[in-house]
């Protein structure tokens, strides 16, 4: 198919080259996670990727660009929320610096899934105004710098929350975080609802991620425009070749240069 609607190869792609109280929140066990959470272990090939990623991140937003990073997709199954989850435990691993993962995916949150965090409160009760604090949603990762504040799939009115006033509560918290935190946000896709195009302007950059023969031109190009003003700090191709646990599409070559053993 031809411009501007053919469905997006890895060639046409720019890729991205391109709570001040962690250490209080309850923690979980990282062997608690799914099968979907490959950045624990950097021992683990599949790291690789978000590993790179993360140094890209650190290096596009640098001492004074900011730390609330969105990460979203133009339609649903791209696997933003694999990505954003990968990203926030990889650069969690990180001993000098804190990061904090942000489920804004309300509708159809799944970061609580990947990390294996059981409930049933979390950012979409505390932005309704429950009685709800927003320390006792967050969950320490471990023994990593990392701490997820999850929701839990509910039909709400969601594009009210991210108007209101807990929500720009939320966003104060997060930007009173020390200078060198990271604040990792899932969104919605942009063509789901209008939520993401309404956090995002309150980020200070945002990912996208295209998935390979899926997302086309003519959406990316359109989700590009509803994100302006917004900076966009990249893009990154998933499932290409060496499938989802492989964003990037490094392959078997590099295991060996990753693996413990001799």
């Amino acid at each position: 198919m031809n411009e501007p609607y053919g469905r997006i190869a890895f060639n046409d792609e720019k890729r991205l080259i391109n709570v001040p109280f962690l250490e209080t929140l309850d923690v979980l066990d990282p062997a608690q996670s799914s099968e979907k959470l490959v950045a624990v272990d950097s021992n683990d090939a599949r790291s690789r990727p978000f590993n790179l990623l993360r140094a890209q991140i650190i290096k596009k937003l640098g001492p004074t660009h900011g730390k609330l990073i969105g990460i979203t997709s133009a339609a649903p199954g791209a696997g933003k929320s694999f990505v954003a989850s990968n990203l926030a435990a990889s650069l969690g691993m990180l001993s000098n610096r804190k990061t904090y993962l942000l489920d804004l995916d309300l509708r159809r949150a799944s970061v609580a899934g990947i990390f294996g965090i059981r409930g049933n409160v979390g950012l979409t009760e505390f932005l309704m105004g429950d009685d709800v604090e927003l320390k006792s949603i967050g969950r320490r990762i471990g023994t990593t710098n990392l701490a997820v504040f999850p929701s839990y799939p509910a039909m709400v009115n969601s594009a009210e929350l991210m108007v209101g006033d807990r929500f720009e509560s939320l966003i104060a918290v997060m930007r009173a975080l020390p200078a060198d935190a990271i604040v990792i946000v899932d969104l919605p896709p942009i063509f789901a609802n209008d939520d993401a195009i309404l956090v995002a302007g309150q980020l200070d950059g945002v990912v996208m991620i295209v998935e390979q023969g899926v997302t086309t031109k003519k959406q990316l190009q359109s989700a590009l425009q509803f994100i302006e003003p917004t900076p966009l700090l990249g893009t990154v191709f998933n499932r290409f070749n060496g499938g989802v646990g492989d964003p990037y599409g490094y392959g078997g070559k590099y295991e060996g240069y990753y693996s413990t053993k001799t």
